[in-house]
């Protein structure tokens, strides 16, 4: 639990850190510091809301490996099927036996398996339930990332004098045209729903037949009937080759994302030294403009890294 009186005050709110942690990688690695939260939304008419987003921040010695995620459930069940990714994909993906040679044969077959496994859970119905994920592994000199739903990671870097953005990761979203063909030509349908207050809400995929199940992402892991409306659980990768001119990760939910530039977020980053204290800075950044906006918290998760070359 966080000790951090910063965060956990904010306007007086009653969110809680689901999870804390903060580390050194080890010897040779580029990431030298990182830090992670996890922290409960806020939502007035749910004194019980759980906390649906998890995150992994795990070391494979072994291969000098560093592995992020963020998992941001949704749904009835999301907590449940964010919860079982957290506690069998390390074991799972470390054990595969392409994990020191094809980290993308690795990812993509340990997290079929383990949907797979997840479906057949009976404990957990995934009908409307299920969870974004960015899967990330550092070792070396480079970076893989594994993005199904809308969750990101974004990387931080010099270039003239400034600190740039740049997302290492492409948010599945509904209209995303490629996305979208896919829906379309499995017979769902992509569409936004029309407030009262007159303003559209995300577009969302729905069945061909009836309204349901509204679902604001293109890939995710569960969901059982909004696979048959073309959402899928591939990941999509996307890899990097540190250079000297990077300084920053940060992998997280969109309760970070929402309403907050990728820019803005690196921005941030670039005033602290300390991860923990870049991490609550977000938070309390993010959770400020959802109250600002929403009147509501969304679940919000952060991971930040602190990069050099090592020596």
């Amino acid at each position: 639990m966080s000790d951090n009186k910063l965060v956990e005050g904010l306007s007086g709110l009653a969110t809680d850190d689901a999870t804390a942690a903060t580390d050194m990688a080890g010897g040779g690695s580029w990431v030298q510091s990182y830090a992670g939260v996890s922290k409960k939304g806020y939502a007035p008419y749910n004194p019980r809301k759980k906390n649906q987003d998890v995150l992994i921040m795990e070391e494979h010695k072994e291969t000098g490996s560093l592995l992020l995620c963020v998992f941001d459930g949704h749904g009835e069940a999301g907590d449940g099927v964010s919860q079982f990714f957290k506690a069998q994909l390390p074991p799972t993906l470390f054990a595969h036996p392409a994990f020191a040679t094809d980290m993308e044969t690795a990812i993509t077959e340990s997290v079929a398996f383990l949907e797979k496994n997840l479906l057949r859970d009976s404990s957990i119905d995934t009908e409307f339930s299920g969870t974004t994920a960015v899967v990330t592994v550092t070792r070396g000199e480079s970076i893989i990332c594994a993005n199904i739903g809308d969750s990101r990671m974004t990387l931080g870097f010099t270039e003239g004098g400034k600190m740039v953005a740049k997302p290492l990761t492409d948010d599945h979203k509904p209209d995303r045209p490629d996305e979208k063909a896919r829906i379309l030509q499995r017979g769902g349908r992509v569409f936004a729903v029309e407030y009262d207050d007159g303003i559209d809400g995300p577009p969302r995929v729905w069945l061909g037949h009836m309204d349901v199940p509204g679902l604001a992402m293109a890939r995710s892991l569960g969901d059982s009937v909004a696979h048959s409306a073309g959402v899928i659980s591939d990941p999509e990768y996307t890899s990097h080759t540190f250079s000297d001119a990077d300084k920053y990760l940060v992998c997280a939910s969109d309760g970070l994302w929402e309403f907050m530039t990728d820019q803005e977020v690196i921005d941030i980053m670039a005033t602290q030294t300390e991860p923990r204290r870049s991490v609550d800075l977000l938070i309390m950044e993010a959770n400020g403009r959802w109250m600002k906006e929403e009147q509501v918290i969304d679940d919000t998760t952060v991971i930040v890294a602190h990069l050099a070359k090592p020596n």
